[in-house]
């Protein structure tokens, strides 16, 4: 089998639970369009936390979702498909999509590059957050809106560009000086009144 057959191949494998078991179709229809909000959520909590060392890691995953959206629109203009509901029959669709180019997964990209973001960062919690990742990643496959090679290309972008963020970001001098400015702006407005908790 060429490249393309063997990635239709496992789409089929992958989508077609959905046929065999009805029951998983409503769980990936959420995962698929709705955890955003926890990663949203997750940044925002992060964030507000006032821990420095959260802060920049919500930095360097922004930076890295950045840098991967780039390099995967680079891919894109590379290779090019349709979501598999637009090219194949027979598809397990859950989510109602304009057909346009599906390579690399946007959704892939966006969660590898905070989740990956966060493992570096927190090596305890940072597991569950790849799970995640690797759950969005798959329920994009089973909703029919998304090929294998869309979701492993995506992944494998964000995870690259999260090391590299990770290794520069953090030692550039800038980054902290804008850091403290936003937070000494932030105490004025908002002051601390107690020491926060570690999160």
């Amino acid at each position: 089998m060429n490249g393309m057959e063997i990635n239709i191949h496992y789409f089929r494998l992958i989508n077609d639970l959905g046929k065999e078991y009805p029951a998983l179709n409503p769980v990936a229809f959420c995962v698929a369009e709705y955890t955003v909000f926890i990663l949203a959520l997750s940044a925002l909590v992060y964030w507000f936390t006032r821990k420095h060392e959260n802060r920049i890691m919500v930095v360097c995953a922004t930076f890295t979702f950045v840098i991967a959206e780039l390099f995967g629109k680079v891919a894109g203009s590379l290779h090019a498909n349709n979501q598999p509901f637009a090219e194949l029959a027979n598809v397990n669709q859950l989510v109602q999509k304009a057909v346009d180019n599906s390579f690399p997964s946007d959704h892939t990209i966006l969660f590898f590059s905070f989740c990956m973001t966060y493992w570096l960062f927190r090596k305890t919690t940072g597991p569950l957050w790849m799970l995640l990742a690797a759950c969005v990643g798959l329920s994009r496959i089973l909703v029919g809106v998304h090929y294998p090679a869309d979701v492993i290309v995506g992944a494998l972008i964000s995870i690259g560009s999260a090391l590299a963020v990770y290794i520069i970001v953090p030692r550039l001098s800038f980054v902290h000086t804008l850091l403290a400015f936003y937070e000494k702006g932030e105490q004025a407005i908002l002051p601390t009144k107690s020491k926060t908790r570690d999160f």
